[in-house]
């Protein structure tokens, strides 16, 4: 099999070697070249033609999010950002997520000096997403339909790989009133917060992390808070959320098999669940467990995911009884918890 080229892109010449060097260690990649500038980065996409991209986010001339605007406007590509995980930092690199980079890995610090060690990693998973088309390629969601009020049912959501920029896609077409909604993305720590600030800032409904003893409540969407505890609901009459501390499920804390679970045990028939763009198996259990419990049930189609391997999951075993692009998901979601005239 022929290894994974990568151009490494990075305005430090420390950081452009090391990086180098981590990336040449593992035998299924090749450091195809190297760039100090979006310019020079520019050259060697259209020299190269490499798989994927490891992108800074501080760079000279033109910085790394805009380059990578360009990029996935352009020629779209996966790209991983290189970045230092600060308050800030965070924030840009959930700006990069929105952009279509696939992941984000630190830069190494004092605190955590071997950061690097995953960038293979998700170098690989980066190979696995396809090419995506120019945003003026993609389906348009259609408008919210007018008149929605909340029929009484909660929705949950899960997504991974490819999930900021779905969420986004999702969410945006919610109404002010929509059910309450919960959603398990996998994500760090403190990128859920900048995540959920993000999509507060973007949305109609109000985006909250995720807290222990919560109560769902309409217009509220509450965004699973990354490491170390699983988001689930709970409660008779009013649900809430509730942080469980466990261990990874699935390889993931927070994990959306523990959200959905709890969702089938609690709500039943009076939940929605969507399975979004993902590496994996996580969800799809759960999913099946909330379509065997009466709830509605849907996941993204392939050609709209960045990684189809989530949703197909759930396909396989029949969790999801509907597939629908990115673009419907969303309408489908409002759609099935509207109140009946």
């Amino acid at each position: 099999m022929n290894p994974i080229r990568v151009l490494v892109v990075d305005d430090s010449t420390t950081m452009r070697q090391l990086v180098a060097r981590v990336l040449a260690a593992d035998a299924g990649i090749e450091v195809a070249g190297t760039a100090a500038s979006a310019q020079q980065a520019r050259e060697l996409i259209k020299q190269l033609n490499p798989d994927v991209m490891t992108l800074d986010v501080e760079m000279p001339e033109m910085d790394g999010l805009a380059f990578l605007e360009r990029v996935m406007r352009l020629r779209p590509m996966p790209v991983v950002m290189v970045s230092t995980l600060t308050a800030e930092g965070t924030e840009t690199a959930v700006s990069a997520l929105a952009l279509g980079a696939v992941d984000c890995v630190a830069k190494p610090s004092t605190a955590n000096p071997h950061s690097l060690e995953e960038l293979p990693a998700k170098v690989r998973v980066a190979a696995r997403v396809k090419r995506r088309l120019p945003m003026a390629q993609v389906e348009v969601a259609p408008p919210p339909r007018p008149g929605y009020e909340p029929g009484g049912k909660i929705i949950a959501i899960g997504s991974s790989t490819g999930g900021v920029e779905a969420l986004i896609a999702v969410l945006t077409g919610f109404p002010a009133n929509c059910a309450p909604t919960v959603i398990t993305q996998h994500m760090p720590p403190v990128f859920t917060r900048n995540l959920a600030q993000r999509l507060d800032r973007m949305c109609a409904p109000q985006v909250l992390e995720a807290s222990h003893g919560a109560p769902l409540k309409p217009g509220t969407v509450y965004v699973a808070p990354g490491g170390g505890s699983h988001l689930e609901v709970s409660g008779r009459g009013t649900l809430a959320c509730v942080l469980k501390p466990g261990e990874t499920v699935n390889g993931h804390c927070p994990s959306v098999d523990r959200l959905f679970l709890s969702v089938a045990r609690h709500a039943g028939a009076q939940a929605v669940g969507a399975l979004l763009t993902g590496m994996g198996r996580d969800g799809a259990q759960g999913l099946l467990a909330m379509r065997q419990a009466g709830a509605r049930t849907f996941a993204q189609d392939e050609a709209s995911s960045v990684v189809y391997g989530m949703p197909r999951a759930a396909m396989e075993i029949g969790a999801a009884e509907q597939q629908f692009s990115l673009a419907r998901i969303g309408p489908a979601l409002v759609g099935a918890t509207a109140a009946k005239i």
